[in-house]
């Protein structure tokens, strides 16, 4: 795995804040989110040469297809037919597309790219959402048998209790302290913390999983601003660098996988991420990591290689992924409490990174942090993007 041809910069971020935004429309989502990453990296429209969407499905949310076109209208992008693509990948949407955007500007065939997400899935009842985000698992082989995406992720998590004692307590005790992390994000969908208790003896939604172990269907958007490293020093006094990506897939199906309490995807996107970094886990201050539901981030710590297999469980007891412990694992809150718009997900994994790598997150702060990673997760595993970024 090589470097990049050309360095690469984030010099702009911008989010909405993720809600249930019943009088927003999609459009002005993306507008709010990307005009506040040109604001912040201080450019105007006429500068950006490309622009990348991550969605996975605005046909079924909202019934309109096309949406690259749309949004490159409503950010004044048209008059000059700047070029805008969109990037679908499940709930790794938002990933994928920025990567696809740092490999357009490391290829030098672009200077300054905008990368955007947006999701809005508060227009159809929460069981059609439901139905919806299945789309993203096996619809031949899983979804027909009546497999929910929570029902998958209740069958990890119970081979993976059985398999190395990971306890019911452990995996709840990811919802605490991402929910922990929400309540000092003003930008989260969940500000408020959570016991122990309440997720152990909430609603069962797919046993052993409850209501408290799953990421709500959410409304938002997220930006950034994308450019070489050259031109990012003369517009900003704050670049991040990004100085590894990495991708992998898996089937879709989790019945064809030989190991389901271990995402191979995630595995294969990390070491490419690390490779290309030149850098190890143990070098990572800060991760964001795809906590769709509360045993993904447990198995997400050890296929990232933070952890030994089987030690995900005890480390999060341990209080080794809390904030300015052994690594801080979700300081945004995570896709728990953060929410969870799935195209837009990818996209604030990156902005919570880089304004830690900026020393801006107030009292969710890392100290020193200096290297942050992101992990981004479409359906089961069946893609994964990894994306390390460095202060410069």
């Amino acid at each position: 795995m090589g470097r990049l041809a050309r360095e690469v910069a984030v010099i702009g971020i911008g989010q909405t804040r993720f809600d249930e935004h019943w009088n927003t429309t999609f459009r002005e989502l993306g507008i709010e989110a990307g005009y506040r990453a040109m604001e912040d990296a201080g450019i105007s429209s006429r500068m950006i040469d490309a622009l990348y969407l991550g969605n996975m499905s605005a046909g079924l949310f909202l019934d309109q297809e096309h949406i690259s076109s749309m949004i490159a209208e409503v950010v004044g992008l048209t008059e000059g037919q700047v070029p805008s693509t969109r990037v679908e990948a499940a709930g790794a949407s938002g990933g994928l597309a920025f990567r696809q955007a740092i490999l357009d500007v490391a290829s030098g065939l672009n200077d300054i790219v905008v990368v955007g997400g947006a999701e809005k899935m508060s227009d159809v009842p929460s069981s059609v959402a439901t139905e919806f985000i299945a789309a993203g698992a096996d619809q031949a082989w899983e979804g027909l048998f009546g497999a929910t995406m929570p029902s998958l992720f209740a069958l990890m998590a119970r081979k993976h209790m059985h398999d190395y004692r990971t306890t019911r307590e452990q995996i709840g005790m990811v919802a605490v302290k991402n929910h922990r992390n929400g309540s000092m994000n003003p930008l989260a969908q969940f500000q408020r913390e959570i016991t122990l208790d309440m997720v152990l003896n909430a609603p069962p939604v797919a046993e052993p999983l409850g209501v408290f172990d799953c990421a709500p269907a959410s409304d938002g958007a997220a930006a950034v601003v994308l450019c070489d490293l050259k031109t990012a020093k003369d517009l900003s006094e704050k670049p991040i660098k990004v100085i590894g990506t990495g991708q992998g897939s898996d089937s879709l199906s989790i019945s064809n996988r030989p190991d389901i309490t271990s995402m191979r995807a995630t595995k294969a996107a990390a070491n490419r991420a690390y490779e290309m970094a030149g850098v190890k886990p143990k070098d990572i201050q800060v991760a964001e990591v795809h906590d769709s539901y509360t045993i993904s981030e447990i198995i997400s710590l050890e296929d990232l290689s933070f952890f030994e297999k089987g030690d995900g469980g005890p480390a999060t007891e341990r209080g080794d992924t809390s904030l300015n412990s052994l690594i801080s694992v979700n300081t945004s809150g995570g896709l728990k409490a953060r929410g969870h718009p799935l195209g837009a997900t990818g996209i604030a994994q990156i902005t919570e990174i880089v304004q830690q790598l900026r020393g801006d997150c107030g009292e969710r702060q890392v100290r020193d942090a200096r290297f942050g990673l992101a992990q981004n997760l479409g359906g089961t595993g069946g893609t994964a993007v990894v994306h390390i970024l460095e202060v410069v």
